[in-house]
């Protein structure tokens, strides 16, 4: 009886390891080629982390731990600013392979999300944005009852710069069917409802509002130019922070008028943060976080999020900072 006490007492530390990870934590790991020494940032667009979360890479390698009670979307920021997601579980472990010059084809196994993500990544990592659309929508068809599918909905159908509200609006009944207990994709919904109060041919509506500095702020503050972006942004997110400093670069430059929106819940913080940036043009931050009445005036639902307006009316969403750059002469 003592011998098999302690031959369970030498084994459950193993049991323990091969399970993945202690339960009420998630764990990642893993090893890039063509990266000796870095930094990754890691953050979650559905409440997985709070803020903005910083991965060091040693020797080619890296080891990552979060708290986590229920699945979430984990978003990674590689070096060069691309991003991928990775999908988190309680008490499960995921091991990262990639090469730092193909990240399009990064391999992650450990969880069946996170191995039908790695599937769809070789399968579009050659392919058009065309193709891309199509292997996402053909995707959310074959599997409605991953969170993959609900990743793909909104990066490829919804937070995009050519968005397809009615092809996503069509696909999600689909997905909440098939997952009842998926917030983000009662989130999604409501977002699609809100999108319709301000579309692409809208007009800009009237507000009244106050930056951080207690200046008024309305539509004749951004008068003056025929281009116009409002974005929408946070101090964790980094993507958001790219295109505020791209903005804040067209502006100087008196390509654009430009508005930001923060929804960080310190507005003396953000503040601070601008001014350190030289950010040079008007933002909002009432402390009311994505209850902030700004958003759903102009139909903006997530971080980060944008509309371009021209001549008075709304002809995009969803730009990327290099897409400003790139049309506003500010690389």
């Amino acid at each position: 009886m003592r011998m098999k006490r302690i031959a369970y007492i030498l084994l459950f530390p193993l049991l323990l390891v091969s399970c993945g990870t202690r339960s009420g934590y998630f764990k990642m790991g893993g090893r890039f080629l063509h990266m000796n020494q870095g930094e990754l940032y890691v953050y979650s667009p559905d409440g997985g982390i709070n803020g903005l979360d910083t991965i060091k890479i040693e020797a080619g390698r890296f080891s990552y731990e979060k708290p986590c009670s229920k699945p979430s979307t984990l978003i990674v920021i590689f070096p060069n600013f691309s991003t991928q997601p990775i999908f988190a579980e309680s008490g499960e472990a995921v091991e990262v392979k990639a090469d730092a010059s193909h990240l399009k084809e990064m391999e992650v196994e450990g969880t069946k999300d996170n191995e039908l993500m790695t599937k769809f990544r070789k399968q579009i990592a050659s392919a058009s944005p065309p193709e891309e659309l199509k292997y996402a929508i053909q995707f959310i068809n074959d599997h409605p009852e991953s969170v993959v599918s609900t990743y793909l909905l909104n990066r490829y159908l919804v937070q995009t710069e050519s968005p397809d509200y009615k092809q996503a609006a069509k696909l999600l009944p689909i997905l909440m069917k098939e997952q009842p207990d998926n917030v983000m994709l009662g989130r999604l919904q409501r977002q699609l409802n809100e999108l319709g109060t301000l579309t692409i041919g809208g007009k800009l509506p009237k507000f009244s509002a106050k930056d951080v500095k207690g200046k008024a702020v309305n539509n004749a503050t951004l008068q003056g130019k025929s281009v116009v972006i409002i974005n929408a942004w946070a101090n964790w997110s980094y993507e958001s922070l790219d295109i505020q400093r791209a903005l804040n670069d067209a502006v100087k430059a008196g390509k654009i008028a430009a508005l930001g929106i923060c929804i960080d819940a310190n507005p003396k913080e953000i503040r601070q943060s601008l001014e350190r940036d030289d950010i040079d043009f008007p933002n909002v931050c009432d402390g009311k976080l994505l209850n902030t009445p700004l958003l759903k005036t102009f139909g903006l639902t997530t971080i980060p999020d944008n509309i371009v307006i021209r001549n008075g009316k709304v002809t995009e969403r969803n730009i990327t900072a290099n897409t400003i750059r790139q049309r506003y002469g500010t690389d």
